[in-house]
This record gives structure tokens, sequence and C-alpha cells, in this order.
């Protein structure tokens, strides 16, 4: 009886423990396929997108089973199994939150300080720093790709008229 009891929670754990990696997989894996100055091929958003679209359905769901799995092993189980349980519930929680939050919004926000500066005093940009170029009306601005491969968009006005530079 206490081999069978004893085979049992192991299987409860590793059955837990792959709930866990699959909640947690499917919300770190898009976030680290679309980041800035990585290849992105269209496979790869097709699956980040697919995974960004089923984790917060598949996330309550790996919280409910975990829940579950864990008050099964807090009944019958020891401390470190306790605590074990316990942080992997608190890990599936920040999955179910994580699923719902744009983390898209967060990594590629827009400038806070936003500060132009004419073409010699602009220090930060080297000179074969790669830059996006607008002209109008006989005003003209440029916009350095480095910056904007993390922001994306930058609001200006070139020769009186509203831009919105993008990258």
């Amino acid at each position: 009886m206490r081999a069978e009891s004893s085979r049992w929670r192991r299987s409860a754990g590793l059955v837990f423990f792959l709930i866990v990696l699959a909640a947690f997989t499917m919300v770190a894996v898009p976030v680290w396929l679309i980041r800035p100055f990585s290849p992105q091929t269209p496979g790869i958003l097709a699956v980040s997108y697919v995974l960004r679209r089923w984790a917060p359905w598949a996330t309550v769901l790996a919280l409910a089973a975990g829940l579950a799995l864990a008050v099964a092993l807090w009944r019958n189980g020891r401390r470190r199994s306790r605590v074990l349980a316990a942080l992997a519930v608190v890990i599936l929680a920040a999955a179910v939150w994580l699923s719902r939050v744009n983390i898209f919004e967060q990594k590629f926000s827009p400038l806070a300080d936003i500060r132009f500066a004419a073409a010699g005093a602009a220090d930060w940009v080297g000179k074969v720093d790669p830059v996006l170029a607008v002209e109008h009306g006989g005003d003209s601005a440029a916009y350095p790709i480095r910056q904007l491969a993390y922001h994306h968009i930058v609001q200006d006005v070139v020769g009186g008229v509203p831009v919105a530079v993008t990258y």
C-alpha cells in the first residue's frame, strides 16, 4: 500500500511538472521567438501567434489541473512536496496572468522622453549607423534604426506635416 502511494505521488509530481512546463512554454516561447534583431521566419511567427492565441485558455486549464494535483499532493505529502506544489501553483497563476498581458507592447514601448538634435550634435549616432530619413518642404529629419528597432515608431513633424516613422 505504501509503495503504491509513493508511486502515485511520483507520477502525480511528474504530471504536475509537465503541466507547469507546458504552461510556462506557452507564454515564454512567443516572447523568445519575437524579439528585435533575431531572424523571424513566417513559420516562427505562425508558431508564436498560435501559442499566443491558445495560451489564455490552455493556462487556465493548466492552473485548474495543477490546483487539483496540488490538493491531492498536499493531503498526503511531506513539507518539501507541499512547498513544491505551492510554488508550482504560483508559477501556473503567473502563466495565466502573463498569457493575458500583451508583452509585446511592453517590449516595444514607445520612447517616453523623445529628444531631437541637429545632425552635428547627435553624438549618439555613429557615422556608419543606418538611419531612416524623411524630407518634406525643405525640412529633413533622420531617425536611427538602432532606436527604431526597439520602439518601432516615432511621431514627429517634418516640414510642418505630422509624420509617423516606423521600422
